[in-house]
């Protein structure tokens, strides 16, 4: 799972480097180089009037260096075997010194999605994979890939998406649909090409074809404007039609199956039936699954199978918390949320939702779980959840907007992050520290998810990416936190770190930066007055250090700084006494935006806030101390 967070986020989980082939260029000019380049990609998929589908997937492939041999060494194709058939009827590579190969039929394999190894009611959901065995630079690749769809669990309904590609990895690429044309909706990128366009049949036999052959050129540039896709098409004729289909899989015995035996027990827990302790039995207890949503559909399990199993998908868990907390909060509401800020606007298709969750109301205030994180605190989904209309999943009847709910852009509680740092300096000038931070909000979520999804070996890893991000250098070591499940506590984690010649001695005075973590602000809006200013979720952060100098030195501290806005307050302290520096930094961010033509007023805001940043300790040796480091720099090596 990927996280977006709000934009000052300090930290950093995971660095993805970009690698760029390049190939001889011509004269003076290099010419990027993608390491493999398809040449053609064809797709061809026709739909019948009961929902069945056949699509035939033909690529041809110019590998470029090793690089994209090993992106082609295998393909993989997903599918749900119960309502799903995949064939790969042509593999062949023909090699760049001549000749070809076929790929024998025993190179193909069908095994269960990676996710679902180890849970049996998932084993429909699957990978076919072929091996690509002596692929090499300058060979060509072309396989034919067909994939059956009968009995969809939504069928007659029928939906597709489908984006050209714009990055320049496919040269030419042929799109053609053919599908029955009663009740059928579609949107087009008005900015592309416009499609063959063919009909045949009346009344309720009439079909329609769409056809494209597009070169790069032909696609380079045009983003679309209403939807991310450039072809959506859907035989729902509202979202309440769709989120009544998507009620009517649900198992009717689902919450008639939680009888006693298969309830779970509290006793030894000491919790309640509260929604709170249901939560987290749900999301901790009952182990998540992460299946694609459209290839769990035809999964239909009921309460007691989910409990007595252990484990569910992130749809079924949210089923299931509804299930057991109807009784102590009634009213609890399913909802699904896409990629899309807002689904009103786009065509009524099941492959715009991702996720769902559960809505608890509680008087005036609204929460909303997500049991299949395991580790979020209750009432906290992810930052980039938040404010997005969402699917209500119910038994609606006819066309309504009332299927549509939003998700509040704040957090049910104040979000925090403290850090403290003792640290200390030797005369070798070696940094030494114990970092702590407690953290509560968006920051927390990340970071208890990537622990709760890392070893603990791996911890001291997370660590230090958490470290660089804040600006420490050096080797991180001893790495503690706080029980990721403990959700009901700020999250809490330490570390120590080393700085071999964090300070030279030899100059005088010596400059230091206040050691604390880098506060990340918005930067500056490149057209002012154009858009409101994002500051993402309002977020109060403490941070202060202690930093001991070796005997004899002393120091001299900077001014603090102490700035107030409507939208953000910081405020800085900085001391030298007896041996002994502090600093402390506060900054709250108290709005989510800033308006558009306060741009002028927040950049004074960011250049102070910048300016306390850089501001330096000056450390001053001892003299006797000062000139022995400078001997023995220009001494040198003994022989």
């Amino acid at each position: 799972m990927t996280v977006k967070l709000p934009p000052r986020v300090t930290f950093v989980l995971l660095l993805a480097p970009a690698l760029l082939c390049r190939g001889a260029a011509p004269q003076t000019e290099r010419t990027p180089q993608n390491p493999a380049q398809i040449e053609l990609l064809e797709t061809k998929v026709r739909f019948e009037t009961n929902g069945d589908s056949r699509k035939e997937l033909y690529a041809l492939v110019k590998i470029n260096n090793e690089l994209g041999a090993r992106q082609f060494a295998r393909l993989n194709f997903d599918f749900n075997r119960s309502f799903q058939s995949v064939e790969i009827p042509l593999a062949r590579i023909t090699h760049a010194k001549g000749g070809t190969s076929e790929i024998l039929p025993s190179a193909i394999t069908d095994s269960p999605n990676p996710a679902a190894v180890n849970f049996p009611a998932y084993q429909d959901v699957r990978v076919k994979s072929i091996r690509i065995l002596g692929l090499a630079p300058g060979d060509t690749l072309e396989y034919r890939v067909i994939t059956r769809t009968t009995n969809h669990p939504l069928a007659p309904d029928f939906w597709l998406d489908h984006t050209f590609d714009r990055t320049g990895v496919v040269s030419r690429e042929i799109f053609q649909i053919d599908a029955p044309e009663p009740h059928l909706r579609v949107s087009l990128n008005p900015d592309l090409p416009p499609a063959k366009l063919e009909r045949s049949g009346k009344g309720e036999s009439a079909r329609v074809s769409y056809a494209w052959d597009l070169r790069q050129s032909d696609v380079k540039g045009h983003e679309g404007k209403s939807s991310r896709q450039d072809v959506a098409l859907t035989t729902f004729s509202s979202w309440s039609r769709l989120s009544q289909s998507l009620y009517q899989l649900r198992d009717h015995s689902f919450d008639a199956s939680l009888d006693q035996e298969a309830s779970p027990r509290f006793d030894n827990h000491g919790a309640t039936d509260s929604p709170e302790s249901l939560y987290q039995f749900v999301s901790q207890k009952i182990t998540t699954v992460d299946l694609p949503l459209e290839l769990s559909l035809s999964v239909r399990r009921n309460a007691r199978e989910i409990v007595q199993s252990g484990y569910g998908t992130a749809a079924e868990k949210v089923l299931l918390l509804s299930a057991l907390a109807k009784r102590s909060a009634p009213g609890l509401r399913t909802v699904m949320y896409g990629e899309t800020m807002r689904l009103e606007d786009e065509l009524p298709r099941p492959s715009l939702l991702s996720g769902s969750l559960l809505e608890l109301r509680e008087g005036t205030r609204r929460f909303f779980l997500d049991p299949g994180l395991e580790v979020a605190p209750f009432g906290l989904v992810r930052a980039d959840v938040r404010k997005r209309q969402v699917l209500l999943v119910d038994s609606f009847s006819g066309d309504t907007s009332d299927c549509f709910t939003s998700i509040p852009e704040e957090p049910p509680f104040a979000s925090t992050q403290y850090v403290s740092i003792d640290a200390r300096l030797s005369r070798e000038g070696e940094l030494r520290a114990k970092v702590k931070y407690a953290m509560r909000g968006d920051n927390e979520l990340v970071l208890r998810l990537a622990l709760h999804r890392s070893p603990k070996e791996k911890w001291n890893e997370v660590a230090q990416l958490l470290a660089l991000s804040d600006g420490f250098r050096g080797k991180v070591t001893s790495v503690t936190a706080s029980d990721p499940y403990d959700t009901r506590d700020p999250l809490a984690v330490e570390y120590e770190v080393e700085q071999p010649k964090f300070v030279d001695w030899t100059k005088t005075p010596v400059r230091i930066p206040a050691i604390l973590p880098l506060l990340g602000l918005p930067d500056p809006p490149s057209e002012p007055g154009k858009a409101p200013i994002e500051l993402g979720t309002p977020l109060e952060v403490h941070t202060s250090v202690t930093l001991h100098l070796p005997p004899g030195t002393s120091a001299e501290a900077p001014a603090g700084t102490n700035v107030a806005r409507d939208y953000a307050t910081f405020s800085s302290q900085y001391a030298s006494a007896n041996g002994v520096i502090t600093a402390s930094r506060h900054i709250h961010f108290i709005e989510p935006e800033i308006a558009a033509d306060r741009a002028a007023d927040y950049n004074a805001f960011l250049r102070a806030v910048q300016n306390d940043q850089a501001q330096r300790f000056a450390l001053f040796p001892t003299p006797a101390r000062s000139s022995a480091h400078k001997e023995s720099a220009s001494a040198g090596p003994k022989p």
